[in-house]
């Protein structure tokens, strides 16, 4: 379970839900927990070390973040990961929750939960039952409201809609910072080279969520310095693929990535991918959408 022990330490004030996407609902839930420090309480996030939907929907590319960055931006809030395996827990009454995990692995004296929070087997139990079983365990419960962003409900549910939309300042508004990924690069065929536009390639996760197929106007972050950058993300047309794939494009650099693991953000949705009749036509529009994503690049980045 890799869960902490009861009496390990200071009391544990932890945050519960799936999180994933780490949007501004969550940030809700875990500064509700980190602010409980300043009580002599550790601030921990309980999450598991496999979202649940790789068990409900195997396959399925719907994860916002990878692991690694989930952990990394937890971190980054002043919380720690605490990880359990949702088969060993998935069994588990609402109360047995409460007594083996919160009570029994973590001593926890603090929890808080979004309004939609389920736990227990069949996700029986709700933050009104949390909030129940806790009080009779004399543990601190507190239920943060639901988020709205322009009129919308925050979810990650919301957040995957708006990504396989292509609406990138959506997804954006509702995580409270610009959606990326971190991932690999890996070499290609050389095809952007020999059009006089070099790309890093990266294939994402089998289980991360891929944005909607099409050029983005997008900045890359190389040497821990943002530069303008244009993204495709899709299977390529014209050249032929059968895996989704981002080749990313950066203005102004010819240097090595391969084995470099860079951070790619997309700003804005161009176009869709589609097929061109030669190379040629492919490169001029590859120059176009470069010219293009700079203007962007400089306006809703550089301006700022």
């Amino acid at each position: 379970m890799n869960l902490s022990q009861s009496g390990a330490g200071a009391p544990v004030a932890a945050a519960l839900g799936n999180f994933d996407g780490l949007h501004i609902g969550h940030a809700a839930v875990i500064s509700a927990a980190v602010r409980q420090r300043a009580r002599g309480f550790a601030p921990v996030v309980l999450k598991f070390r496999e979202h649940p939907m790789r068990y409900f929907a195997p396959g399925e590319r719907g994860l916002i973040l990878t692991d690694a960055e989930d952990e990394r931006r937890i971190e980054s809030m002043g919380a720690r990961v605490e990880y359990m395996d949702f088969s060993a827990v998935r069994e588990l009454s609402a109360e047995q929750f409460v007594d083996e995990i919160l009570c029994g692995s973590l001593g926890v004296r603090f929890v808080s939960c979004g309004y939609n929070y389920r736990f227990g087997k069949n996700a029986a139990g709700s933050a009104d039952l949390l909030k129940k079983l806790c009080a009779e365990r004399n543990i601190e419960v507190r239920v943060c409201d639901r988020v709205d962003y322009h009129g919308i409900p925050v979810s990650s549910t919301a957040i995957r809609e708006a990504l396989k939309n292509g609406d990138i300042p959506l997804a954006n508004g509702m995580l409270g910072y610009e959606y990326s990924w971190r991932l690999e690069v890996v070499h290609g065929d050389a095809r952007g080279r020999m059009l006089g536009a070099p790309t890093a390639n990266q294939f994402f996760p089998e289980e991360l969520l891929t944005p909607k197929f099409g050029v983005y106007a997008s900045w890359a972050e190389v040497d821990g310095r943002r530069m303008p950058a244009v993204t495709n993300i899709g299977l390529r047309p014209t050249i032929g693929g059968d895996i989704p794939r981002a080749e990313t494009h950066i203005s102004g650099f010819d240097g090595d990535l391969y084995g470099s693991f860079l951070r790619v953000a997309p700003i804005r949705y161009l176009r869709g991918e589609r097929r061109f009749d030669s190379l040629e036509e492919l490169s001029a529009q590859i120059a176009a959408d470069a010219a293009e994503s700079l203007k962007i690049y400089n306006s809703e980045v550089i301006a700022k």
